[in-house]
C-alpha cells in the first residue's frame, strides 16, 4: 500500500485526483492539504510515498515547500502553468500533469511511478543479496549426515570443482557442498581466495611453495604438503594476489 498526499489549493483539482486514484487499490490517500504550509506539516508527520503537488499555492508554493524537506517523497506536480516545467524535472519529479489532465495522462503517471518503485525495490534486492554474500563469506554452511556443519572460511585450504559440487578442503578433512566453483569465488574474499585452474580456488595463506610444471604450468606447494594445479589464465590471477 502507498500512502498518498494531495497538496493543491485547488477543491476541483484535488477532487479529480481522488476520483482518478480511486481506482487503484495499492494507493491509500492519507492527506489533502490546501496550501504549502499545511503540505510541510504533513509530510513531516506523515512520511507519504507519493506527493500530488501544485507548483502556485498561497502562503507556500511548491517548489518552496521540496526546499524546506529533506527527504522528499516521490514527486508528481499536477499544475495549471507549464512554464514550471524544466524546474520540477530538475527536483526529480516523476512526472508533471498540465491540468486539466485526462484519465489516460494521469494512468501514465501513476504506471511512471511503479516503474520507479520496481527499479528501487530491485537495487534494494541486490543490496541485500550483496549483504548477504558478504555475511555468507565469513563461513560456508554444509549439511554432514544428520548434522550441520560450519566452516570458518579462514579454515578452508582449497577448494575443487566437482560438477555442480565442489570439494572443500580443509585440516579436518574433505566435505562436499551444493555449490559451484563460480560461486564461491564471487563470494570468497578475492584477497585470500584466488581461483587459480578451472577446477581449484586457493587459500593463499595455505601456499609454501609456486613450482614450475609441464608447458607454461605451475603446481602449489601448500603446508599440508597437497598439490594444487595453476593454469596458464590462473597464473596471473596469483601473481596478482601474491603480489608478484
Amino acid at each position: 500500500m502507498f500512502k498518498v498526499l494531495i497538496v493543491d489549493d485547488e477543491p476541483l483539482a484535488t477532487e479529480i485526483v481522488k476520483e482518478y486514484l480511486a481506482e487503484y487499490p495499492q494507493f491509500e490517500i492519507i492527506k489533502v492539504c490546501h496550501d504549502g504550509f499545511e503540505g510541510l506539516k504533513a509530510l513531516q508527520t506523515s512520511k507519504p510515498d507519493l506527493m500530488f503537488l501544485d507548483v502556485q499555492m498561497p502562503k507556500l508554493n511548491g517548489f518552496e515547500l521540496l526546499e524546506l524537506v529533506e527527504d522528499a517523497p516521490a514527486v508528481i506536480f499536477t499544475t495549471a502553468f507549464d512554464q514550471y516545467a524544466l524546474k520540477a524535472f530538475d527536483t526529480h519529479a516523476v512526472d508533471y500533469l498540465l491540468k486539466p489532465f485526462s484519465k489516460a495522462r494521469f494512468a501514465k503517471s501513476i504506471e511512471k511511478f511503479l516503474q520507479l518503485e520496481q527499479t528501487v525495490a530491485l537495487k534494494e534486492m541486490l543490496e541485500s543479496e550483496e549483504r548477504t554474500h558478504q555475511e555468507a563469506a565469513q563461513r560456508v554452511v554444509l549439511k554432514v549426515k544428520n548434522e550441520i556443519k560450519i566452516i570458518p572460511v579462514p579454515e578452508i585450504k582449497y577448494l575443487e570443482a566437482n560438477d555442480d559440487y565442489v570439494n572443500i578442503f580443509t585440516k579436518e578433512g574433505k566435505f562436499l557442498k551444493n555449490k559451484t566453483l563460480s560461486y564461491f569465488e564471487k563470494s570468497l574474499p578475492p584477497d585470500s581466495f584466488v581461483r587459480v585452474h578451472r577446477s581449484y580456488m586457493v587459500n593463499i595463506a595455505e601456499i609454501t611453495k609456486i613450482e614450475p610444471y609441464e608447458k607454461e604450468g605451475y603446481l602449489l606447494k601448500l603446508r599440508g604438503g597437497e598439490t594444487v594445479p595453476v593454469s596458464k589464465t590462473g597464473y596471473p590471477k596469483l601473481k596478482s594476489v601474491l603480489g608478484l
